[in-house]
């Protein structure tokens, strides 16, 4: 049976929430000294939406309106676009990319309990590409196909400029040293 990774063991539980009557400068302010992106719209004890960096951006500086008159609930993204802690991290990053958001809130029976964002399923990242090439392994003996990353510069074999070299056993080789 295969492992999957949860989005409760990738998400953060430290969440920044706002309410729809604040304003757009204060909650940017907590934004900013917390060093996030978003801040989730709370309204009642439920998420009502999500008040993002492209939001402040696209809504309000872009339109010149006033930050510290503009209400987050005029700004804010809604309906809000949630997920389940028991979801699997791959199918959390497909609903990302099919509704092009860079953050998920995570709720559990109504209540949110975290929030889960690209740069937590960028660290997480490595972890899900050794377990699929542990599984290819197991399952069929057969290596999973490794992540290649061409780099700019002096080839180590022939010691030619070029902009497609690649790691072979510890050198960085241009394609006419790896293929002879």
């Amino acid at each position: 049976m295969k492992r999957e990774i949860l989005v409760r063991e990738a998400m953060r539980t430290k969440i920044l929430t706002c309410s729809p009557s604040d304003t757009v400068q204060e909650v940017a302010k907590k934004m900013r000294k917390n060093r996030v992106g978003s801040s989730v719209v709370m309204s009642k004890g439920k998420p009502v939406g999500i008040l993002t960096e492209s939001d402040i951006l696209e809504k309000v500086v872009a339109e010149g309106r006033d930050a510290s008159r503009t209400k987050v609930e005029e700004v804010m993204s809604t309906p809000l676009l949630t997920i389940d802690p028991y979801t699997a991290i791959e199918d959390a990053m497909k609903v990302m990319s099919k509704h092009n958001v860079r953050r998920l809130p995570v709720v559990e029976k109504g209540k949110l309990i975290g929030i889960i964002t690209e740069k937590d399923l960028f660290r997480i990242s490595p972890t899900l590409i050794e377990m699929s090439k542990e599984w290819s392994l197991i399952e069929g003996g057969i290596p999973a196909p490794s992540t290649q990353v061409s780099i700019s510069g002096k080839c180590e074999g022939c010691g030619r400029l070029s902009t497609d070299l690649r790691e072979v056993d510890g050198r960085f080789l241009c394609e006419d040293c790896r293929e002879g």
